[in-house]
């Protein structure tokens, strides 16, 4: 008699658990960088607000752009599990020298390139490993991705709410370090576990390691961080390498939409366009460590339910609202689903927007709420990231699945690698926004900042809004190319 296959969502392999927990601590980690980063720039380190915003964002552009290249590195060169170890240890270095620069301010740049080189290792692989742990058509596996999202979420959770309130009590030092420590549980959790994954991951990894290989790999990765440091100290170039890389990919992504039928190179357009909605969504998204975090600082009464909170650790309420709401809208999409009412994809990415837009428009009525100290009520911060995060999932999680629906199969893997393109640019892109925002030098007074923010927040919001509805009426379209692509 054969078994009952599993049905649960928590029935998965073994191999899961570990990789769950791996993620979670490699994530608070990074988030834990991250959501302090562009304040201890300008605490620690004496920048403006604006070049802490458009160093923050140069940062978070190389963490995405290096991303590809670490996956081909797992995939085909070094083994998906040996990379995953490798950048590991490359970002608690880095995260240690960043520690290192508050003695040595100078060390700022190289500790930056370390993190975005290591995080360049490390994020692809785990989800390929993971899915390397299921047979074809697995019906576990899109619940196992759904609870490996968790797992980022629970990480950055922890790491948001606690690395704040530890850098203002024991110094930035200590947290950065903490950080580091993050990683290292992250790779004692693989060592101690990995008998788990003997024998799964990609071709390289069934085979001995190659001595010689790794070690041109380190050499490249230390020639890697002295070219991104190089770039973090030069960002006029940086942008202009990254302009530079964007526009042979568009060029070669219409040279091969114009190689395609009609059909199919009509939803190469859409996939076109879509990416460029994805940016505008991330430009927003970059908001938040840079702009909403300084706007909370400034003019964000510090109280919820009675308990005193860190400004800056109001970030944690984006993971906390996506973790509370994903699995609702996990039951609304599978009940409407089974009714065979679900909302389309592009249905969904447009509503996404909407929420988006809300966000920033409840952001901009900041001063309707403000006493008379220019203060205003955590509460709009509160629904703020509520609409910020519930559109994050609208779109991000869907963004890259859906764009790949209009691609031919044989350029996902180009498609992905443009996919993290689009969130480069988006970053530096919205660190320009963000720079719209930044005090002037000496300007402390509530009164004087709220205004500030609110005017730009309400430009984005209805900036944004116009994009929405643009998308609005553009869905009756893109219904039309999917129904004919499933016709096909």
């Amino acid at each position: 008699m054969s078994k009952t296959a599993p049905s649960g969502l928590w029935d998965q392999p073994k191999p899961f658990f570990m990789i769950f927990f791996v993620e979670l601590w490699e994530r608070f980690g990074y988030y834990g960088v991250q959501g302090i980063l562009a304040v201890y720039f300008v605490k620690q380190l004496g920048f403006s607000e604006a070049q802490a915003f458009i160093t923050f964002g140069a940062f978070t552009a190389l963490v995405y752009g290096l991303i590809s290249i670490g996956g081909y590195v797992g995939d085909h060169i070094l083994g998906t599990k040996r990379t995953i170890v490798l950048g590991a240890i490359i970002m608690a270095i880095g995260y240690f020298m960043i520690g290192l620069s508050i003695m040595r301010p100078t060390l700022i740049f190289y500790a930056l390139g370390t993190v975005a080189v290591g995080n360049g290792f490390f994020k692809a692989n785990p989800s390929s490993l993971l899915a390397k742990c299921y047979p074809p058509k697995d019906p576990r596996l899109d619940g196992a991705f759904t609870l490996f999202y968790m797992s980022v979420n629970l990480g950055s959770l922890f790491s948001l709410s606690l690395a704040p309130v530890i850098a203002d009590k024991y110094g930035y030092a200590v947290t950065y370090n903490i950080c580091g420590v993050g990683l290292i549980v992250a790779l004692l959790v693989y060592i101690t576990c990995r008998h788990m994954v003997r024998n799964i991951g990609s071709a390289p990894d069934s085979k001995p390691l190659n001595y010689l290989i790794l070690l041109l790999i380190v050499l490249g990765a230390l020639v890697a961080i002295g070219i991104c440091a190089w770039l973090l100290h030069h960002i006029d170039v940086a942008n202009m390498v990254l302009a530079t890389i964007t526009s042979i990919v568009v060029i070669i992504f219409f040279w091969q939409a114009f190689k395609q039928d009609k059909m199919a190179r009509n939803k190469m357009f859409v996939a076109f366009i879509l990416m460029i909605q994805a940016i505008i969504f991330f430009m927003l998204y970059n908001q938040m460590p840079t702009s909403l975090n300084f706007f909370a600082i400034n003019n964000v009464e510090p109280q919820l339910l009675g308990f005193h909170i860190n400004p800056i650790s109001f970030q944690a309420l984006n993971p906390f609202w996506i973790i509370v709401v994903s699995p609702i809208l996990a039951v609304v999409y599978t009940r409407l689903g089974a009714k065979g009412k679900d909302f389309s994809m592009p249905t969904k990415f447009t509503f996404g927007m909407f929420l988006c837009s809300f966000g920033f428009l409840i952001a901009a009525s900041a001063g309707l709420f403000a006493n008379e100290h220019g203060i205003t009520s955590p509460w709009i911060i509160v629904l703020v990231y509520l609409f910020q995060s519930v559109g994050e999932l609208m779109i991000s999680a869907l963004g890259l699945a859906m764009v790949a629906a209009f691609v031919p199969s044989y350029l996902t893997g180009f498609i992905m690698g443009m996919w993290f393109l689009c969130t480069a640019v988006a970053s530096i892109l919205g660190s320009y926004v963000a720079t719209f925002t930044a005090v002037p030098a000496g300007v402390t007074d509530p009164l004087q900042t709220l205004p500030i923010y609110t005017d730009v927040f309400g430009k984005i919001g209805i900036a944004t809004l116009v994009v929405a509805v643009i998308m609005a009426c553009m869905v009756p379209w893109l219904n039309r190319i999917m129904k004919g692509e499933a016709k096909a």
